[in-house]
């Protein structure tokens, strides 16, 4: 993107991630930059290295603050901070504003200006969000993932599926595979050379289907994606926003649908709570009081299973000791 925004510009742009080898970074800083384009850790890594110098940087932007401090980055930046001069500019960009990254900016910036496009933690109005029941079990899952990605029909041109764990993915990737749908995974446990090709295909179109993890997927520029399904709904509400944030951009309809257990009433609610709205649901909504009761009773069985098993040995113990008892005087007999 800063390529192409400043194409016009002179300007000498280099990219420090990780996962890439050092030797080609190192051409690039050793030519002189403009501007630096870097994951915390490997721009540490540099400078640790020697072949940075960051006194002279006038402009820090801190993108993805939030995620910066779900991925425990955050003492990265306060290093990285106290590396270059404090009379530069700082910027941070967040789409969701929690206590945790307010105090951050309390700590890296003095007296801010706030600008906000949207209100903090809002959902895009073109995309359209709803919502549908499954049962808590993997397979019945997997098929209602399926019924809604063929029920789509031509109107998905492309999609990504996040699931909360990086062994779902797989586990979602191969069964999706399995069943002939065109598909590639993204997760942190990739290489960076395999992601980039994973990433390259689905952006070319070879691949219709994207499944990915919260941490592989963010920072995404990938401006047409039609659909975005929750296989797992995100454990933090915040992670809601992130995920169907990747449809719906500049100004292009989407559609973001979230497959419901029973177990998901508490994150459910979560959601609706920071969206201030409800979604719609698809279907028959999950009866989440129906399954409160079954597992009231399922508690109230152990309960009485528990004390069943204890008087059962309470009067196991009544006998044996009826028994002993018994036994003394025929001893004695004996012995007299």
């Amino acid at each position: 993107n800063f390529n192409k925004y400043g194409v016009n510009h002179k300007l000498n742009v280099a990219l420090l991630i990780g996962g890439t080898s050092f030797g080609d970074q190192d051409k690039k800083l050793d030519r002189g930059v403009d501007v630096l384009i870097a994951t915390p850790g490997r721009l540490l890594d540099h400078t640790e290295r020697g072949k940075l110098m960051l006194q002279g940087v006038e402009i820090l932007v801190i993108d993805e603050a939030d995620r910066m401090l779900d991925m425990g980055f955050i003492p990265d930046i306060e290093r990285i901070c106290k590396l270059i001069p404090f009379t530069r500019q700082t910027l941070f960009f967040s789409a969701t504003m929690p206590p945790e990254i307010q105090r951050l900016v309390d700590t890296f910036l003095h007296a801010p200006a706030r600008v906000e496009v949207a209100r903090a933690s809002s959902t895009a109005e073109t995309v359209k969000q709803n919502i549908v029941a499954s049962d808590s079990k993997d397979a019945a899952k997997r098929e209602t993932l399926r019924g809604l990605i063929d029920e789509a029909g031509d109107a998905l041109t492309n999609a990504i599926i996040f699931c909360n764990r990086k062994r779902d993915v797989q586990t979602v990737f191969r069964s999706l595979q399995r069943h002939g749908y065109s598909v590639g995974a993204l997760h942190g446990d990739m290489d960076q050379r395999s992601r980039m090709a994973t990433l390259d295909q689905y952006r070319n179109g070879d691949l219709k289907l994207l499944v990915a993890s919260d941490v592989a997927a963010r920072g995404l520029d990938i401006p047409a994606v039609s659909h975005v399904f929750n296989y797992d709904i995100p454990t933090h509400a915040e992670d809601y926003v992130h995920r169907i944030g990747r449809t719906g951009r500049a100004g292009r309809s989407g559609a973001a649908l979230s497959i419901i257990t029973p177990n998901d009433q508490k994150y459910l609610a979560g959601i609706e709570k920071l969206i201030e709205k409800p979604i719609e649901w698809l279907g028959d909504p999950v009866d989440f009081d129906a399954e409160g009761d079954r597992g009231d009773r399922r508690k109230s069985g152990r309960g009485r299973s528990r004390g069943a098993a204890a008087d059962k040995a309470g009067s196991g113990d009544k006998a044996e000791k009826t028994s002993s008892a018994r036994k003394a005087p025929e001893k004695k007999a004996q012995d007299k």
